[in-house]
């Protein structure tokens, strides 16, 4: 299986939606498209960019793969092994 972001092949991918969920349900809307991404990919994104930012701004494939902060770790990922577990940063405060 191939993660939808970095392209890693890996064993195991998690679905994430492009409209977070809370967005949806408190709308009573049904739930938004997801892509297949590694763990990695989606606990970055999560740590980057809260479910507003998301909703509004990054809701497409296309928006988070040209998105400046995350094209950085997405250079960086593709060259880490798919069999270790990755440590996430958020943003700096």
């Amino acid at each position: 299986m191939q993660c939808e972001l970095c392209d890693r092949q890996m064993e195991a991918l998690t679905a994430h939606h492009l409209i977070p969920k809370q967005n949806t349900k408190r709308k009573n809307e049904d739930p938004s498209p997801t892509i297949d991404i590694c763990s990695a990919c989606h606990r970055q994104i999560h740590s980057l960019f809260d479910n507003k930012h998301l909703a509004q701004e990054l809701n497409t494939l296309e928006k988070l793969k040209n998105d400046p902060e995350l094209q950085k770790f997405l250079s960086w990922i593709k060259k880490q092994k798919t069999d270790k577990r990755i440590q996430v940063r958020g943003k700096k405060a």
